[in-house]
């Protein structure tokens, strides 16, 4: 018995061991193994995850003008477990939030902890919204920190900069450069107690957000604004389609300014027309006219076709071919390339194409970047339209050098004269010049980039000499002068082409594009015009964009404190210059 009674009394003290070494290995289970599983249960169970937002990148101009921002506003948002008057606190968040009452209700009576009632709230409405509440002692509303994008500018440099839509870019800068503006959202776990009060004994995981990084814009904004006041005053007097104009460092491929009207205020992008969006600086395709006519002159200097003394017969103004006449607006007969370019002689540059052969030219074309994107760092930029020889008429080769079946952009074209302003190379344009962490630190610059050589340095030389010649006594472009510089440059008088076929009476795109100073230049200018309602006699690139180039560089050379290299003379007024009708128009 007494044998029997320990066996048992064992069995038992073993059987409550083992059941305490049970419990035991349970606890260390619970307590240990899925301390941080059943942890987050709990945090969610009893608390709230609430994010903390990132700020968006900044933007500045080339000298760290503030062009992008971030306003501070509120976000409202409910913990619909904390609300026990959904009907009365959605009637008054609706007097204060302007959201309809029932559209609260509803996000009120889903039971969810977080739920946003509406973003960019300013602050001043947040506070009233919250006094309001507490006077009517109610509860469930909350509001935490947020931003809005701000453009401190307005309209100007709009097209570039873009706008934001629910804190993604839309268009510009905004949009092509998101990944590094757009930050990533923090977020921290809280609790509340009854009355909505954060309990911070209890707060819990938190993780800090990570701001956008800066952007510095190849922009000077004190050029930016000289060259949007010009082009303004233009689109307002003289009423035309649209406005483009870019200015940019020929040795470098920095746009120094990029404007277009019409244009729109990013700040509110919701009021604009479409037409009043489009960068057309890099997305409109027009036939460039005779600014054209620097791949032509530098091909056949470059392959030996000519030299600088080369005597072309100029055909008096009429020449037959293809069962066709092209004209040039004097007769002229035998000329020289500088010759040609300096009168704009149509019949001159067709045949310096003439004399190269399709094949050869067409390659040229493609040399100096027309026909294909140059990848500045902006939404939509497109290629252009350049047939191939195998896809010309007869007629092609006599009418492409003088500007003619072709379409290009406004980028296109600057770039194409900026190879002759740098010595002759083509070079990637940018627009963003570094970005920088949020610590103000540089993550990563843009550095020149050459393409390709076009024609050596004694080519360009030679051409950028006849180009002075344009804007001097006898040239299309005495208007683009500048009192105490050599300016050198090209006028366009295209055309428009017809949506019908052919070409639209009395309509034109009028263009001057130009560097200066041209022994050195700081800069390449374009501006172009489209049909303005002018008579015809008057619209020219010589008479209408030569002296908006002019006024630009004027104050361009003064703000960039260039020393005069020529002694001042009185210079024209451009109406007066019969001469400047010599360019050809289609």
């Amino acid at each position: 018995m007494r044998g029997s009674e320990k066996n048992r009394i064992l069995l038992t003290c073993m059987g409550v061991a083992l059941l305490f070494t049970g419990f035991s290995a349970r606890l260390v289970y619970l307590h240990i193994t899925k301390h941080e599983e059943f942890s987050r249960l709990a945090a969610e169970k009893h608390s709230m995850r609430i994010p903390i937002y990132s700020q968006r990148g900044m933007i500045f101009d080339r000298n760290g003008e503030l062009l992008a921002t971030n306003l501070p506003v509120r976000t409202i948002f409910a913990d619909a477990t904390h609300v026990t008057k959904p009907e009365e606190l959605a009637k008054l968040a609706s007097s204060y939030l302007k959201i309809p009452s029932a559209e609260i209700l509803t996000k009120l009576i889903s039971g969810r902890k977080y739920v946003v009632i509406k973003r960019e709230v300013p602050e001043d409405t947040a506070l009233e919204l919250t006094k309001a509440m507490e006077k009517d002692r109610l509860r469930g509303l909350y509001s935490q920190a947020d931003a809005t994008r701000t453009y401190p500018n307005g309209e100007i440099l709009g097209h570039v900069l873009g706008f934001t839509q629910e804190e993604k870019g839309i268009q510009g800068i905004e949009m092509t450069m998101n990944s590094y503006l757009q930050g990533k959202d923090g977020y921290r776990f809280t609790e509340r107690d009854r009355t909505g009060k954060e309990i911070l004994l209890y707060r819990g995981t938190e993780m800090e957000p990570e701001n956008g990084k800066n952007i510095h814009l190849t922009i000077d904004m004190n050029l930016q604004t000289i060259v949007e006041e010009e082009i303004e005053k233009t689109y307002r007097e003289l009423k035309p389609e649209n406005v483009t104009a870019i200015m940019l460092d020929p040795k470098t491929g920095e746009v120094l300014a990029m404007a277009n009207r019409p244009c729109f205020n990013p700040n509110d992008p919701g009021k604009a027309e479409p037409e009043q969006m489009k960068n057309r600086a890099i997305i409109d395709m027009v036939e460039p006219g005779s600014t054209f006519k620097i791949v032509a002159a530098s091909a056949a200097l470059n392959e030996g076709t000519v030299n600088e003394n080369t005597s072309i017969f100029c055909e008096n103004g009429h020449f037959a071919y293809g069962g066709k006449i092209l004209k040039d607006h004097h007769g002229y007969g035998q000329m020289t390339v500088h010759d040609i370019l300096v009168k704009s002689s149509n019949i001159g540059s067709a045949k310096l194409a003439m004399m190269m052969g399709g094949e050869k030219y067409y390659e040229y074309v493609k040399k100096f970047g027309f026909g294909q994107r140059h990848g500045i760092e902006l939404p939509g930029e497109i290629a252009g339209l350049v047939h191939p020889p195998s896809r010309w008429d007869k007629l092609t080769i006599t009418r492409m050098p003088m500007g003619q079946s072709v379409a290009v952009t406004p980028l296109q074209i600057i770039m194409g004269m900026s190879v002759i302003a740098n010595g002759g190379h083509l070079l990637t344009p940018h627009i963003v010049k570094s970005i920088e962490n949020s610590d103000g630190n540089t993550f990563k610059t843009k550095d020149p980039e050459i393409v390709r050589e076009v024609v050596p340095e004694k080519t360009a030389r030679y051409v950028a000499e006849a180009l002075i010649g344009v804007t001097q006594e006898g040239g299309t472009a005495t208007a683009a002068r500048v009192n105490g510089f050599q300016v050198a440059g090209k006028t366009g008088t295209a055309q428009k082409v017809s949506p019908h076929g052919g070409y639209a009476s009395g309509r034109y795109v009028v263009s001057f594009v130009g560097f200066m100073p041209a022994e050195n230049p700081r800069f390449v200018c374009l501006v172009m015009v489209n049909d303005a309602p002018l008579p015809s006699s008057l619209n020219y690139g010589g008479l209408v964009a030569a002296p908006i180039f002019s006024r630009i560089a004027d104050k361009a050379a003064r703000y960039l404190d260039l020393p005069p290299t020529l002694p001042p003379v009185p210079l024209q007024t451009p109406l007066a210059q019969s001469n400047l009708k010599q360019e050809h128009v289609h």
